[in-house]
């Protein structure tokens, strides 16, 4: 699971970074990615140390879930897009996206992976 939380902080900051660059420089909101990602990935670090992978792991999950919560609002502008309506900062809605999908996944495999950990 260590594995998946450094790959999905390490995609989070290129996300953030990718459309902070992309956006022309021009707001700070455009780094939030980065700014959940990046203590996202150290976590996914300091839980290498298998003593501290429980603790580690939990944080990023309470990050990644606050991530997502956050992001869910672009998802559905998003589909009103898509639905024909015109939308504000659609490159903003389009990185939402993204980030709401890659939270809900990792989510997925956080739950699966408790539930294995359970069996065990």
């Amino acid at each position: 699971m260590y594995l998946l939380t450094i790959g999905l902080g390490a995609v989070l900051v290129l996300l953030g970074l990718g459309s902070y660059v992309g956006s022309g420089a021009q707001s700070v909101t455009a780094l939030i990615p980065a700014f959940i990602g990046l203590p996202i990935l150290i976590l996914g670090l300091v839980a290498k140390n298998e003593g501290r992978r429980k603790i580690a792991i939990h944080i990023a999950i309470v990050l990644v879930l606050l991530g997502f919560i956050g992001t869910v609002p672009g998802v559905f502008k998003l589909f009103s897009h898509l639905g024909g309506a015109e939308i504000e900062r659609l490159a903003a809605v389009y990185v939402q996206s993204i980030m709401a999908v890659l939270c809900f996944i990792y989510l997925i495999f956080a739950v699966k992976s408790f539930i294995d950990a359970r069996r065990k």
